[in-house]
């Protein structure tokens, strides 16, 4: 059976730094950083009080009062970018075969707001205990795949996939599969994620996996510098629509840019610190690039996972260094976390979609929050890590690499389209 082409037709995102596509790719080419002081409850007891939130959302205005009530913020955030997708495509929805549209979506924590806020709602009242209707619909991961299916009557491949923040990566490579294979021939797929909440903020303050730089909040998610000191949590939701080559080609699809490789590994390692020696990140993206067919050469930008932490992001290099050799001084690499923070099961697909975007435009998005003399001994900085400003360069082949606790790998490849 030869496998089917796959090409990127759609684009959605909602993000701290932009309520759509349009908006977060000018603001990644402009450096805009996306964190503020938490605004959702009150963190002024906490060792973190900032976050990057995604702003002026207003699900009143966007959504039925009544259906406000079955959906919990991360399933919002995923059906807004899923509606940009799904217009972007120009797919003509009453001729589509709808049989053969699915929807493979992923979250990494999924509905703990609304956990959070019911349980606590019955700790008020233990001895008559209420529950609102939708409790568990909201909290469980896979209602933003189901959700996004019932809006448009997809019923092709329809589930969600949780590997903590390789999440929507693998959900990209899963629905990659399914048009490959020929299970369908569009695919909607993407990552949603809402963590920003009392015990999303506080359980990660206790496994000292945030920032702390409470008074310079705006430039503290600081990737590949010496003085960062853990990630900034982000919240929203990235989406891509996939699809048969031949299919678009047929319909006068607009093409962004060719998916050609996924690659998956495991550190097999420890809970949440990555492999000091990049083992699984090494080995990750040599899968993809073979997967895609294509050599380290080929390579011109990597949208690394860029966390900001101490012990991720020099392992990520010494991977970086140790799959492209000498190539890895001829590429572009930068974290667009330093702008929008870590947005956890979503920002494999965020990410992706400034990975297709940098193709599209031929601009690299910068690190930024880069001070000269801020060097980490661990880091070679004679790699191009695009610090603080954006670069124009041909971008024929980008690459997006995504890391999980429990030592989920995850990379996907995109490339120009050649006709």
């Amino acid at each position: 059976m030869s496998l089917k082409r796959v090409v990127v037709t759609g684009l959605g995102a909602i993000t701290p730094i932009g309520n759509c596509v349009s908006e977060y790719w000018n603001s990644l080419l402009k450096g805009v950083s996306g964190a503020n002081l938490v605004t959702l409850f009150d963190a002024t007891k906490f060792k973190t009080r900032f976050a990057c939130e995604v702003k002026d959302f207003h699900p009143e205005v966007l959504f039925d009062h009544k259906d406000i009530r079955k959906y919990d913020r991360h399933v919002l955030f995923a059906l807004v970018a899923s509606k940009e997708a799904v217009e972007d495509s120009a797919l003509n929805l009453e001729e589509t075969d709808k049989n053969r549209v699915g929807v493979i979506f992923s979250t990494g924590i999924g509905g703990i707001g609304s956990y959070e806020h019911d349980f606590s709602e019955y700790l008020k009242n233990p001895d008559l205990p209420r529950f609102n209707p939708f409790f568990i619909t909201r909290m469980i991961a896979n209602m933003a795949a189901g959700h996004i299916s019932m809006q448009y009557n997809f019923r092709g491949p329809n589930f969600g996939v949780v590997s903590a923040c390789a999440s929507s990566t693998h959900a990209l490579g899963l629905a990659y599969d399914q048009i490959r294979l020929g299970r369908a021939d569009v695919m909607i797929t993407g990552g949603t994620e809402a963590p920003i909440t009392i015990s999303g903020i506080g359980g990660f303050n206790a496994m000292r996996a945030l920032s702390t730089r409470n008074d310079e909040y705006q430039t503290a998610s600081r990737p590949l510098s010496g003085s960062r000191d853990g990630f900034v949590l982000g919240e929203g939701a990235g989406c891509l629509v996939l699809e048969e080559y031949e299919h678009a080609v047929r319909r006068g699809a607009h093409i962004y840019a060719e998916m050609v490789g996924m690659g998956a590994s495991a550190d097999a390692y420890h809970i949440t610190a990555t492999h000091p020696d990049g083992l699984g990140a090494i080995l990750v993206m040599q899968n993809a690039l073979k997967e895609a067919g294509l050599s380290v050469e080929d390579v011109d930008y990597i949208n690394i996972h860029g966390t900001s932490t101490p012990n991720g992001d020099p392992s990520e290099i010494k991977a970086i260094q140790t799959v492209f050799g000498d190539a890895a001084k001829k590429l572009n690499i930068s974290s667009t976390k330093s702008m929008t923070g870590h947005l956890m099961g979503a920002t494999g697909a965020v990410e992706s979609i400034a990975s297709v975007l940098a193709i599209q435009h031929d601009m690299i998005p910068p690190t930024i929050n880069h001070q000269e003399g801020d060097e980490d001994p661990e880091i070679d900085y004679s790699l191009n890590y695009t610090f603080n400003t954006s670069q124009r360069r041909i971008v024929r082949v980008a690459m997006s690499n995504t890391f999980g606790f429990g030592g989920h790998n995850a990379t996907v490849v995109f490339k120009k389209l050649e006709y």
